[in-house]
């Protein structure tokens, strides 16, 4: 399989497919590389290279103990994107790997980036302080560490099966692959990796990193997102950016990429080609 060794030693599993303009895609927590398969799909059949890495900790990456954290995050993107020579780069990141996208571009630059989307993303800030009140309170993200330590995987069903999707509204058709996906691309990385990562993704202010970026960023976000909400995220965002453009879709879930694929992949399409 296909691995790229960082600088301190963490092999990083990574797909990479098709020729053509590159598209890096960023995974959120706990999940995989796989968790883009529609989109990969899409992509490669419309031309484009399409490369995907499983985050230090997650998948089919080395499950080491530390450096569970955005700057190592955006470290392990960069890596894998030096290695593949990457340039003229489109990055998708969704979920916290909206937030490892915005970090790799204001930390490593732009130079090999063309253009960014930011899907249901993490950043600017999501949890609660005096700069940043509406954030979601520090016991919620106390209270998924304690439920992963617990039993990890009953809380890697019960998200995937409510929240994630919106498979919890009424009405709702639940999935039953969707899940068990879900499930299965948890339970493939590490405890302590995903663990500290509930930090990661919910501690890091990116403000300063919005700002940094010039490039044009498409932010995505669905305004029933009962994981990263709405209101305190995408919006923000967007006004941060020098160069964003806010997208925002009624009624759909944190996951829609995966729940509403043919619309994210039509409108990224669009995006990448204007």
């Amino acid at each position: 399989m296909p691995y790229v060794t960082t600088k301190d030693g963490v092999e990083i599993f990574y797909k990479d497919w098709g020729k053509g303009q590159p598209i890096v895609f960023s995974h959120g927590w706990p999940l995989s590389a796989d968790d883009w398969d529609a989109q990969m799909m899409f992509f490669l059949n419309h031309g484009f290279r399409v490369v995907a890495h499983d985050r230090r900790g997650h998948g089919r990456s080395t499950q080491v103990p530390d450096g569970h954290d955005m700057d190592h995050y955006a470290d392990d993107l960069a890596a894998v994107v030096a290695h593949l020579d990457l340039k003229d780069a489109v990055h998708v990141g969704h979920s916290t790997g909206g937030g490892e996208v915005v970090h790799y571009l204001a930390r490593h630059g732009t130079g090999r980036a063309a253009k960014a989307a930011i899907l249901s993303a993490v950043p600017p800030l999501m949890v609660k302080t005096p700069a940043n009140p509406g954030g979601l309170p520090k016991e919620v993200f106390d209270g998924y560490q304690t439920a992963l330590a617990a039993n990890r995987a009953q809380l890697y069903r019960d998200i995937p099966a409510g929240p994630f999707y919106g498979f919890n509204r009424p009405g709702a058709q639940p999935q039953e692959g969707i899940i068990q996906n879900w499930w299965r691309q948890g339970m493939m990385g590490g405890a302590k990796a995903h663990y500290d990562g509930i930090v990661a993704f919910s501690q890091t202010d990116f403000t300063e990193d919005l700002k940094k970026i010039t490039i044009p960023v498409l932010v995505m976000h669905g305004d029933d997102d009962q994981i990263v909400p709405y209101a305190d995220s995408g919006p923000l965002s967007a006004k941060l950016l020098k160069n964003g453009t806010l997208k925002t879709y009624k009624g759909f879930p944190h996951g829609m990429p995966t729940t509403h694929a043919d619309t994210i992949n039509a409108d990224l399409l669009a995006f990448i080609k204007a």
